[in-house]
């Protein structure tokens, strides 16, 4: 169904009928109470607390012996954070977060190839994310650390995480 033809349809019912149908769709589906729930209360400080804590359990387990170290479980936050429309600031927090554990991970392991790789894209994509929303100013810091950090230990990909920076003059 197109948007007009929505458009049209809801302008041709009661809106009891659409208070109806909205309360059928809130119980029904999970992603539309998730939804309205955090429009009506939106407690953005603890969903970004425990993406923390889930994306710091995949590089540092507590229940379990052996670090999975994905970047998905950080870019699924990341994406649904951007879905609910959470505050840019918080997102980018949590962008740069994860690549902070992660080289905080990188240090005492024998990480693969792809896990440098995919730490660039996730920097490229903070950065990039950070300065399209303004927010260079409160991030600058964290930023060139992070990048410090994979220059000074001689990281994979080292002049693609300078050209990153590029961006920012």
């Amino acid at each position: 169904m197109s948007k007009r033809a929505l458009k049209k349809y809801l302008s041709e019912i009661k809106k009891e009928e659409i208070e109806e149908q909205l309360m059928d769709l809130y119980a029904r589906f999970p992603v539309v109470k998730e939804y309205y729930d955090f429009v009506f209360n939106p407690k953005e400080d603890k969903l970004v607390q425990e993406a923390k804590t889930k994306i710091s359990n995949e590089y540092f387990p507590i229940k379990r012996r052996k670090p999975k170290a994905r970047r998905s479980v950080a870019q699924k936050y990341i994406k649904h954070f951007l879905k609910l429309g959470v505050e840019p600031s918080l997102v980018a927090d949590v962008m740069l977060f994860n690549i902070e554990v992660a080289q905080t991970f990188e240090e005492n392991k024998n990480v693969p190839d792809a896990f440098y790789k995919s730490m660039l894209n996730s920097f490229a994509e903070g950065v990039q994310y950070i300065s399209v929303n303004a927010l260079l100013p409160e991030f600058k810091e964290r930023i060139l650390k992070i990048y410090t950090i994979t220059q000074e230990k001689e990281w994979l990909h080292g002049e693609e995480f300078s050209r990153v920076l590029d961006i920012l003059d």
